[in-house]
């Protein structure tokens, strides 16, 4: 397989993704930040979670803050009712259970409100340094058109790509693909004359 080549070419024109712009807030500051970015653009997130995290820093501070309040401030996010109470239930746990920190394991994390395993190992992978894949649609479809998978979901990609791929290496696949899939290979109208691994495309999906 010809992941070696592709991480190389991918790192010399790598642009940070929003968990590598955001690293230097809190890792309680970057679950939020990941738990918000889901099914919403990283740039309508990105602005958003800077102004918010200016004044609300800690657990404490988001189950403090009145329900209806934290709607407005990230009303522009996707399915922000939603997340509002996930958040707000998840501050509450981690105040309880774990005195205000984030858990650094996928089962502990998985088990949080609106955490799902693409959250839970960006965690792991960006905070904690832990190797881990963080399929989102972007590794989904990449990992497809290149031929390294062939699913038909992201699980399945997970799987597949911890198995096919060493784990020295799982953690450069979410950094890489967010960022190539989010500028270069878009979902209907990938830029192809653009992309610096077409050679190796299959676009198998």
């Amino acid at each position: 397989m010809n992941y070696k080549q592709i991480f190389k070419i991918l790192e010399q024109d790598h642009q940070p993704t929003m968990l590598e712009q955001l690293k230097n807030h809190s890792p309680f500051q970057l679950l939020i930040a990941t738990l918000l970015s889901a099914r919403t653009k990283d740039s309508t997130v990105i602005p958003i979670v800077k102004e918010l995290f200016k004044k609300y820093k800690t657990p404490v501070d988001f189950f403090n803050i009145e329900i209806k309040k934290l709607e407005k401030l990230i009303f522009k996010i996707g399915f922000y009712h939603v997340k509002s109470k996930n958040i707000q239930k998840l501050s509450k746990i981690l105040i309880e259970r774990y005195n205000s920190e984030v858990p650094s394991t996928l089962d502990e994390l998985v088990n949080l409100p609106g955490v799902g395993r693409k959250t839970a190992n960006c965690i792991l992978n960006y905070v904690y340094d832990k190797p881990a894949i963080a399929v989102d649609i972007h590794v989904h479809r990449i990992s497809n058109r290149l031929g390294w998978v062939k699913t038909s979901n992201e699980l399945e990609t997970e799987q597949k790509l911890m198995k096919v791929l060493p784990k020295k290496d799982w953690k450069k696949v979410n950094k890489l693909f967010v960022d190539h899939g989010q500028r270069i290979c878009l979902p209907r109208k990938p830029n192809c004359n653009e992309c610096t691994i077409e050679k190796y495309c299959q676009k198998a999906i």
